[in-house]
């Protein structure tokens, strides 16, 4: 599971041969969300808004990245 990238405390993950739709982690020490790439919205679980903020603005910087690495890892 490659950290594509570390935000401070937030970690931003993808799995290998996980699950669709293509979605990636973003982890803090006090939880986890997976998020879809395609639109960039929660798909299961809880952290704190500013984590998240910043994970998604991130995220939509790098959607090309997201996407190149779920098709590495997942196709």
């Amino acid at each position: 599971m490659p950290t594509l990238a570390r935000l401070g405390n937030i970690q931003i993950r993808i799995f290998a041969e996980d699950h669709v739709p293509p979605h990636f982690h973003v982890v803090t020490s006090d939880g986890e969300v997976m998020v879809r790439i395609a639109d960039l919205q929660v798909h299961e679980g809880s952290i704190d808004r500013k984590s998240l903020r910043t994970a998604i603005e991130w995220a939509a910087q790098n959607i090309a990245l997201l996407e190149a690495e779920w098709s590495r890892l997942n196709d």
